[in-house]
């Protein structure tokens, strides 16, 4: 069944149709988890897993996705969702895994800052990460192109992300193509596949809660790496 509701105008004019549909329906109105600051780690890297490993105890779909943001040349934001990699706890940096060629990868060596984002909707938890990205080791990143399942492989040896697609018979012809250089050579790493991990200097745990008492507990590094953490008015 196809739904179509009008939005409202510009403002000044009554409230549409749609705005109402979006007012009727507020977020967090269930019950969610507590969370005690009281009994943190010193760091937010054990606190992050535990919240991850929470997430997938959960089923929750898709926990280990996240919104990389980052900005363009000219310093317009942009943001897309990625799959997390790994978790570097002691050091504080997050991993995942790009093509450099691709938008993100360009914007990245250009301006390497980025910020991370997390939601676990049933949870009502997010996390929010911003710090410096640097570029992992190269067979580490061979490594993670090699153990990808067989058509995340021949996504990335198709590469061109993010340009203009004449028509889905121009993907099917690169897409057998690149398969026919996966069956060919099991052991071909896409050139331009990157880790890249952005260590943290601020993260937000923020805990939602049904009342609007949503909990938000900040962690910021410290010139001489520890670590500091306080509450943030909600």
């Amino acid at each position: 069944m196809q739904h179509t509701v009008e939005g409202a105008g510009a403002g000044g004019r009554a409230e549409g149709p749609l705005a109402a549909l979006l007012r009727g329906r507020p977020p967090m109105a269930r019950e969610l988890p507590s969370f005690d600051v009281g009994h943190v780690p010193d760091e937010p890297g054990p606190l992050f897993v535990d919240w991850l490993l929470q997430a997938f105890e959960a089923d929750a779909p898709d926990a280990q996705v996240v919104t990389l943001s980052t900005v363009d040349a000219d310093g317009r934001p942009d943001a897309r969702m990625l799959v997390l990699r790994d978790v570097d706890v002691a050091r504080g940096a997050w991993w995942f895994a790009a093509d450099a060629d691709s938008p993100k990868g360009r914007q990245l060596a250009a301006t390497p800052w980025a910020a991370l984002t997390v939601y676990w909707p049933a949870q009502g938890r997010q996390v929010r990460l911003r710090g410096r990205v640097e570029t992992g080791d190269p067979r580490l990143a061979a490594a993670d192109f090699l153990g990808r399942s067989p058509a995340s492989r021949v996504a990335g040896l198709v590469g061109r992300q993010s340009e203009r697609l004449q028509g889905p018979g121009e993907l099917d012809a690169a897409w057998q193509e690149a398969a026919a250089l996966m069956d060919a050579d099991p052991g071909f790493v896409a050139p331009g596949h990157t880790l890249y991990g952005l260590v943290a200097d601020e993260v937000e745990f923020w805990q939602g809660d049904r009342h609007r008492r949503h909990v938000r507990l900040a962690y910021t590094r410290h010139a001489d790496g520890t670590w500091g953490r306080g509450l943030l008015w909600p």
